[in-house]
């Protein structure tokens, strides 16, 4: 099965929710690797597994699945001669109560399952070896009754354990020995029981000092009474846990003559985990097992996508009969991709042994193959365009393209010029049902329709539509073609009539003045054209006042320059003063004008002219005699006539 199929048709997320149904790993792995089968007997006996797990949940739903979390790796390590802790055995065991339960709970449910009850029959009890753990492992340890041995040497540990306890008391209780020590406390130390004695009764505490405190103020002796008895009780440890490996050692061995059946019982309570989390989550779908055949019929009773949910809208599709292509027209969002992909994925399901989310009366063909083109083919890295990734799956589609495949395209002929479109989508769909293959697709196009109306196999099938409240129905009727009433749905959706207006004229060649059109039978938004958010309202204005600006300043650039001459007299605004130029405006619109015979840089803006130089003064005055001084004319003078050392013409500063 196309694995590019696989991932478009969301069949990975049906796998993701069947595992929540499963108790063991070892079912969640049997999960993991389950992919569709075009195998009719197959599917046909693991559809029939799950109904008859459907069948035993209705009458009683806990089923005695044990618990195997462990067993992945004990009975490998049992086979390769390794000594089983007690733990791993005590999950031996439980595998061998949960096989006990389980062929009791089958064998009482023949008559509901026979096909899966059966299965418990190949199951083995290992009755001595589930019997020789339980009277060997209480509580994950070896039990004292394993043997007559160990019952033997804990007792006789017990009682010097007992004999100890009694000498330690009585040195942290005598008379003699009490004062010696630090506190009546009793540690061990390497395995063996001290009591902490005072440095200075080093000498005169009868035993043997085994550590000494980070101060050294404190000796951990034991004593002398206790190290006779702590010897002989360490004996009788090591006597305990050689006969403890001996007896687990036994039970490892038990278990690695007989890892084959616990294998066994192993993968059929892993599969029996399986097959009820395939019914669980039928239920939970409440599906049924849908009826199969090769003859590429499909007859979708009321099927529902089951990853919609409650959303879903039960879809009846017919395919198979006397036609083999299924062309879907209608709206955007009307529920045309999802069809395709209903009948994609329950095709999916269904081969693989699930039951479905339709009506009793279902019928699916099994495919070898299932093809989609489903999507945004783009692709960055490859330099794709949308059109491009779609003739490149097309083009893969052809290949594949047999009387044993189920073709699913969504808007074919889309993403390029509509009229190379149509004729690329034509050509398509002739060759791929020219090769035998079943074909579902969907397009806008409405020369697509024309062609499957008038051609052998091929039928039109539209998505429903409500005229009265402009609203998909999400319900396939075949048999008829769609319309995609972009116009009706930009009306409601509050596009000016104009505008939809001049699309009819430009679409259909035709005036029709929309303003005009009564509308009162349908849920046409009447309202004024909505207005523009408050955000887009904000940055409009932002952009109005900056290109304001510009403007102005534009305007004041091209804004003459007052003409000021020299000798003008002329009002100065910021110093409410006048003055006299002494140089003209320059190119930063500066005029150098003379106050109280000191030169200051002004800006032009701020000047207005109060007297004209010609009003004030004679023609060719010589303005020199208002702007220069009475010694700097004379220097200037003999400066023009001879060089003279040391003749320096003074110019202000300006301000």
């Amino acid at each position: 099965m196309n694995e590019n199929a696989i991932k478009t048709l969301e069949y990975d997320k049906i796998k993701e929710l069947l595992g929540e149904y499963a108790l063991s790993a070892g079912a969640r792995k049997h999960i993991e690797r389950l992919h569709p089968s075009a195998n009719i007997r197959v599917i046909e006996e693991w559809i029939a597994e799950t109904t008859e797990a459907g069948s035993i949940l209705e009458i009683n739903s806990s089923i005695p699945l044990a618990a195997m979390e462990d067993l992945e790796e004990i009975l490998p390590k049992a086979v390769k001669g390794a000594i089983l802790n007690p733990s791993e055995l005590g999950a031996v065991k439980d595998l061998l109560e949960g096989v006990r339960r389980m062929r009791k709970f089958m064998n009482a449910m023949e008559y509901a399952a026979p096909r899966i009850s059966s299965y418990a029959l190949s199951m083995f009890e290992c009755r001595e070896l589930a019997e020789e753990i339980d009277r060997c492992i209480k509580n994950h340890q070896v039990d004292d009754r394993a043997s007559a041995e160990l019952g033997k040497v804990r007792k006789k540990m017990q009682i010097a354990e007992a004999k100890i306890k009694q000498k330690l008391n009585s040195i942290l209780t005598g008379s003699s020995t009490a004062p010696m020590l630090q506190e009546p406390l009793i540690s061990s130390r390497g395995g063996r029981y001290v009591v902490p004695v005072k440095k200075e009764y080093k000498r005169s505490f009868p035993g043997s000092v085994l550590d000494v405190s980070a101060s050294g103020a404190t000796l951990f002796m034991e004593p002398a009474a206790v190290s006779r008895l702590q010897s002989e009780h360490s004996l009788l440890q090591n006597q305990e846990e050689r006969e403890v490996f001996r007896i687990l050692t036994s039970l490892s061995e038990a278990v690695a003559l007989q890892s084959r059946e616990l294998g066994i019982n192993k993968e059929l309570m892993e599969h029996y985990d399986f097959v009820f989390a395939k019914a669980r989550y039928g239920r939970a779908l409440r599906g049924i097992p849908a009826a199969l055949n090769t003859r590429n019929r499909i007859s979708l009773k009321r099927g529902r996508h089951p990853l919609l949910g409650e959303a879903a809208v039960p879809l009846d599709v017919e395919l198979g009969g006397s036609y083999r292509a299924l062309i879907i027209t209608g709206p955007n969002t009307g529920g045309k991709t999802v069809a395709l992909k209903t009948v994609g994925l329950l095709t999916l399901m269904a081969q693989s042994g699930l039951h479905i989310p339709a009506q009793p009366g279902t019928e699916l063909a099994v495919f070898a193959d299932v093809r989609t083109d489903i999507g945004d083919s783009q692709s960055i890295e490859q330099s794709l365009s949308t059109f491009s990734g779609h003739v490149q799956n097309i083009a893969r589609i052809i290949d594949c393209a047999d009387p044993y495949t189920l073709v699913l395209m969504d808007e074919l002929g889309a993403g390029t010029d509509p009229g190379e479109g149509m004729g690329f989508a034509i050509a398509v769909l002739e060759e791929i049902f020219a090769r035998g293959a079943s074909i579902i697709a969907t397009t806008h196009i409405s020369e697509i329709k024309e062609f499957a109306s008038s051609t052998p196999g091929f039928e039109n099938g539209s998505m429903a539509f409500d005229l009265a409240s402009l609203k998909p129905l999400y319900r396939l009727v075949v048999g008829e073609a769609g319309e995609s009433h972009a116009f009706l749905i930009a009306l409601r959706l509050g596009v000016d009539r104009r505008i939809v207006s001049r699309a009819h004229e430009i679409t259909y060649k035709e005036k029709k003045d929309y303003a005009k059109e009564d509308f009162t039978a349908i849920d046409i938004d009447s309202r004024t054209m909505p207005q523009p958010p408050p955000e887009h309202r904000q940055g409009v204005e932002e952009m109005q006042n900056q290109v304001a600006r510009e403007e102005r300043l534009a305007r004041q650039a091209q804004t003459p320059v007052a003409p000021f001459a020299k000798g003008d007299r002329v009002y100065i605004s910021t110093m409410k003063r006048t003055g006299v130029v002494c140089e003209p405006v320059n190119s930063r619109g500066e005029v150098v004008v003379m106050v109280m015979k000191k030169k200051y840089r002004i800006n032009h803006k701020r000047l207005s002219l109060h007297i004209e130089a010609k009003d004030l003064y004679p023609e060719d005055y010589d303005l020199d005699i208002v702007l220069e001084s009475k010694e700097n004319r004379k220097r200037r003078k003999l400066m023009r006539k001879r060089h003279v050392e040391g003749n320096i013409v003074e110019i202000p500063p300006e301000d």
